[in-house]
């Protein structure tokens, strides 16, 4: 019986950056980034109380980009790698899709600590909004940020994204149940502003 090939990778192309489903290959350059920011990324990160942090393993990793892709062969969720200069630099998914009533996702995403700053996260995050309603025709994105991450909140106080208010005890953060505040664009306000994003960050 003949192995079936591997899927071909999803990749979305932005100005600077490279949005590509990740796999086992690039373990190394993953766990190098999660490994030196670990300190700076694993305080925003959802996890009940008392759990272990998650696994780092190459087979850990492994068995993550499988879930990953199966949730984009089922239409579920997209996880991509960022990629900067061919450099891998953090991760921007977009998940928990539901169809139906909803046509809703949400965005997250971290970066490398040393990239932070520089502009590369807001990109990325538009050319997920490009992908969520343009290509795959969802409705709604959403974005939930603990108020007190000022590098997250500036992502999209620079895509100028529209503000839903605070939802209380939204989710349990490094073991403690968190604030979050909400973000949201949908289709219609995509339409109005595409342009003038896109222009901005990608073109």
């Amino acid at each position: 019986m003949m192995a079936r090939p591997a899927p071909a990778p999803l990749e979305l192309a932005g100005r600077r950056v490279v949005l590509r489903t990740l796999a086992d290959a690039d373990y190394d350059a993953w766990y190098e980034v999660r490994v030196r920011c670990r300190d700076w990324l694993v305080p925003w990160e959802p996890r009940p109380k008392g759990a272990p942090l998650p696994a780092e393993d190459r087979a850990s990793f492994a068995a993550r980009c499988s879930l990953r892709e199966r949730e984009r062969q089922l239409g579920t969720g997209y996880g991509f790698g960022i990629f900067v200069d061919r450099r891998f630099a953090g991760e921007i998914t977009l998940s928990s899709i539901q169809r139906g009533p909803f046509q809703t996702g949400h965005i997250g995403y971290w970066i490398d600590k040393d990239l932070a700053g520089r502009g590369y996260t807001p990109e990325a995050v538009v050319v997920t909004l490009a992908f969520a309603f343009d290509t795959i025709s969802l409705h709604r994105v959403e974005i939930s940020i603990i108020p007190r991450n000022h590098a997250s909140l500036r992502v999209v106080e620079k895509l100028g994204l529209r503000s839903e208010g605070i939802a209380r005890k939204y989710l349990e953060i490094d073991g403690r149940w968190e604030d979050h505040a909400k973000f949201a664009v949908t289709a219609e306000e995509w339409r109005q502003r595409r342009d003038e994003l896109i222009e901005a960050w990608i073109e």
